[in-house]
């Protein structure tokens, strides 16, 4: 006697209940043994090769001609130990560039929390017009940074369109050169760079705005509580999280800034905003490859020492509120 199978499940027509059951986990293995046959894991092995060619084979000769005398000058490298950073240490020109590039990070990781927190706020309601307000904040996060560099440093020269702007509703002759202070050129580069990235940071404070549940606001209001009071001591601590990550990518993106510093200042003037990126670009520039390498490794270990203890701090003000 020939078994007639249901096409729909695979079970036979005539299975009674019981088997049909004992037969839905069996199916259920079989389609999960197809699923690992058919998505192997050697489908990620180009991306790891990539990853490892572009990424980790890079960062291990950093750390390998950092100790050696590789330059444009000759065509042998020689091993040298330590004294490429022995060098540096004694060098005044790479503290200076380090003190700027602390306080550049610094300063956009204010400018662009502030500007991006301040945008949230105001166009936290979903509306038509806010919806595309928003879209417009961040068309600059999707420019090209040396475009926004150099569109900046057109517009903020002494015949630019902003002195240009300024002669027009005052009626006086403006010829005001905003990258030409030895004193505040490094605070409009940074306010620059904050300007691109503002739209990311209001993107993020808006997403922790919505996860915020409306029942406390609610219970608040009821207790008494002004908006204000609400905002401040019930809303703005619920965005501990946000300002986690909005600080630490700003704080750190920004020490590895170089597009916006060359194409606006390129280091100037007289080197007060010449970052390390930008010491480290001109250093390779001038043939010395293994005090440029090492300069870079500097960075790197600048970088990651700030990088853990900032996250700490903020994970825990993220408890503590």
């Amino acid at each position: 006697m020939s078994t007639v199978l249901d096409h729909a499940t695979g079970v036979p027509t005539g299975t009674p209940p019981q088997d049909s059951a004992r037969a839905t986990p069996a199916r259920a293995r079989r389609s999960s043994a197809i699923s690992r046959h058919t998505h192997p894991m050697w489908f990620l092995v180009p991306a790891f090769a990539i990853l490892f060619v572009f990424f980790f084979l890079p960062t291990v000769f950093n750390f390998v001609y950092a100790f050696t005398d590789w330059s444009g000058f000759k065509s042998q490298i020689n091993p040298v130990g330590w004294d490429n950073f022995t060098d540096l240490a004694g060098s005044g020109t790479l503290y200076a560039s380090l003190r700027i590039t602390i306080g550049y990070a610094v300063l956009v990781a204010v400018f662009q929390n502030l500007f991006g927190f301040a945008l949230a706020v105001l166009l936290e309601r979903d509306t038509r017009l806010n919806h595309l307000v928003r879209v417009l904040f961040l068309i600059p996060v999707l420019m090209s940074a040396l475009a926004v560099g150099y569109i900046f440093q057109a517009l903020l020269k002494p015949e630019g369109a902003l002195n240009g702007l300024l002669s027009a509703l005052t009626g006086a002759d403006v010829h005001t050169a905003w990258l030409g202070s030895t004193s505040w050129t490094i605070v409009v580069v940074a306010a620059i760079h904050a300007w691109k990235w503002m739209g990311l940071s209001m993107l993020i404070y808006l997403a922790g705005f919505k996860t915020i549940p409306v029942d406390l606001v609610e219970a608040a209001h009821i207790d008494g509580a002004s908006p204000w009071r609400a905002f401040w001591c019930i809303r703005f601590p619920l965005l501990a999280p946000a300002v986690t990550f909005n600080v630490a990518t700003a704080l750190l993106g920004s020490m590895n800034g170089f597009d916006i510093v060359q194409a606006t200042t390129a280091g100037g003037p007289a080197r007060t905003t010449e970052i390390l990126n930008i010491f480290i670009y001109r250093t390779f520039g001038q043939g010395l490859f293994a005090q440029a390498t090492t300069m870079s490794l500097m960075l790197f270990l600048l970088v990651a020492l700030l990088a853990f203890p900032v996250i700490r701090f903020l994970r825990k003000r993220e408890e503590i509120l």
